[in-house]
């Protein structure tokens, strides 16, 4: 592997993306990451190359990705955190609302590994990561969308990982337990506020350190992290 990696990464402009791209530039990487806006970001790394896209509009997506691949060649891994919440029993969706859950939480996915997994399979080497969610494990009440999508993500970062392993490329899944970012700013629950009650996003970055750092033959297939007591809290309605 090079001495300096150069990773994308999705959403990467607030709440777990942001600490996983802040990681990676700590640890020397260069870091391309993907957001809708970068208003929130503060860092003027020039190691950091922002790109504003909205990888919900799955029709223009293949041409930009393209565009990305294109000129980032030396993109040698892929962190695919992208995504949001919505949670409520199925009959409360629109059709519309469970079109654009699967397009953001799953199928952009799939687009974005699609676009650049040829070009790092030419490098012999790679990383590609998921970043998903217990909800992958178990299905919960009123998270039947969400869940089916990150069921979905668990499946294809199995298949792919059998996929892609002669040629160099590892594939690793990471599902965090509730996470304290702004993942629960429009939701009628959240964490517990206690340490003890939450994950921090720098556990996930830390996590997928480990996953980038293993040497080159270790793959961590699927990694499961969780607070050490489960809270969710009920925000009161005005």
């Amino acid at each position: 592997m090079p001495s300096r990696r150069r990773i994308l990464v999705t959403g990467a402009s607030r709440g777990i993306g942001a600490a996983i791209s802040r990681r990676l530039l700590t640890e020397g990487c260069e870091v391309v990451g993907i957001a809708r806006d970068f208003t929130d970001w503060d860092e003027t790394e020039e190691r950091f190359m922002p790109i504003a896209l909205d990888l919900a509009d799955l029709d223009k997506l293949p041409h930009q990705l393209g565009e990305i691949a294109r000129l980032h060649p030396a993109i040698d891994g892929l962190v695919l955190n992208a995504g949001y919440g919505r949670f409520g029993s199925l009959e409360e969706f629109s059709y519309r609302q469970i079109v654009e859950m699967v397009n953001m939480n799953l199928l952009q996915h799939l687009f974005v590994a699609r676009a650049f997994l040829p070009h790092i399979k030419q490098h012999g080497f790679g990383d590609l990561v998921i970043i998903g969610s217990e909800a992958a494990l178990a299905g919960g009440r009123r998270g039947a969308v969400y869940s089916a999508c990150k069921f979905a993500l668990r499946g294809f970062a199995q298949s792919l990982r059998q996929e892609t392993a002669n040629s160099g490329l590892r594939v690793s899944l990471i599902n965090p337990g509730m996470v304290d970012t702004g993942f629960f700013d429009e939701l009628e629950f959240a964490p517990g506020q206690e340490p003890s009650q939450h994950l921090r996003p720098s556990d996930i970055a830390d996590a997928l350190w480990t996953v980038l750092s293993a040497p080159a033959g270790t793959v961590f297939d699927e990694i499961v992290l969780n607070p050490l007591h489960k809270v969710i809290q009920f925000k009161k309605r005005p």
